[in-house]
């Protein structure tokens, strides 16, 4: 609606995961690169986790653009399948065709399409969202994917991506065993105070509107203190900042219209963090 008054291209606070609009704060950067060496290393697991709407999903698929043809991936978002429907959908993002639905079979196909890879000199990482939804039969079923190694290196780098009960569940006595073979941990903090302002540049520059909007100090301030730095509330209050913006045609984001912003996005929803 605001797009041509503004003059973007695009919406610069959507609050779909697009890995282009993607900012590489702290935290965000030493994410990424935990992942990157975690699959570089081959250290089989890794756990990512971070609070809702800190930018994981978003983090996963810019992960993705990152690494090159050697690298086959398999991106799983719906962490609350069966164990069954899960393998199948693993080995059908890897382009494996299953001969029969059976879990024997799904597994001893996989190992073939693994150890195929690593004798072409690739290696295969499985990505695996919302993982704090995984049942603990499936975690241990996941488990067991990592013991598909040579007897130098793993097959299958296994990336657990999920909100902060991923480390609670992990923490359960009975999957001690998959705990212990997690190589890489991280945790993905809020935005700093002093993040907020380039953010959101960033996302506007990216949406195409280099200098044409400015916001307050005050404003700034006011999304901080309401957002607690989690980005895709920063994106929600400054959508609908954009939006009054353009009712009342003003391209200057003042304190009053974040003020306005945020009462209307109160109506909404109520953001809790842990």
């Amino acid at each position: 609606m605001y797009l041509e008054f503004y003059g973007l291209k695009e919406n610069p606070f959507n609050v779909t995961s697009d890995p282009n609009f993607l900012y590489l704060s702290h935290t965000h950067e030493e994410a990424l690169n935990h992942l990157l060496y975690g699959i570089n290393q081959r250290k089989g697991f890794v756990e990512i986790t971070g609070e809702i709407g800190c930018g994981k999903t978003t983090l996963c698929r810019a992960l993705l653009n990152q690494l090159d043809d050697s690298t086959k991936t398999s991106l799983i978002f719906n962490s609350n399948l069966p164990e069954n429907q899960l393998l199948e959908a693993i080995i059908n993002d890897f382009g494996i065709i299953p001969e029969r639905r059976s879990k024997v079979i799904f597994l001893r196909q996989l190992n073939d399409f693994l150890l195929e890879q690593l004798s072409r000199g690739n290696n295969t990482v499985l990505i695996i969202d919302e993982a704090q939804n995984l049942r603990s039969s499936t975690l241990e079923t996941i488990r067991m994917l990592s013991n598909l190694e040579t007897e130098k290196e793993k097959l299958l780098q296994i990336i657990l991506v999920g909100q902060p009960q991923l480390r609670e569940k992990l923490n359960s006595p009975n999957l001690v065993q998959l705990r212990q073979r997690i190589g890489v941990r991280f945790h993905i903090k809020a935005l700093e105070k002093n993040e907020i302002q380039k953010y959101i540049e960033h996302r506007l520059n990216i949406a195409g509107a280099a200098e044409s909007i400015t916001f307050a100090p005050e404003a700034l301030d006011h999304i901080y203190s309401y957002s607690t730095g989690i980005p895709r509330v920063i994106n929600i209050i400054c959508d609908k900042a954009l939006l009054l913006g353009f009712v009342q045609g003003t391209h200057f984001i003042g304190e009053d219209l974040i003020k306005k912003s945020i009462e209307e996005v109160e109506g909404q929803f109520s953001f809790v963090t842990a």
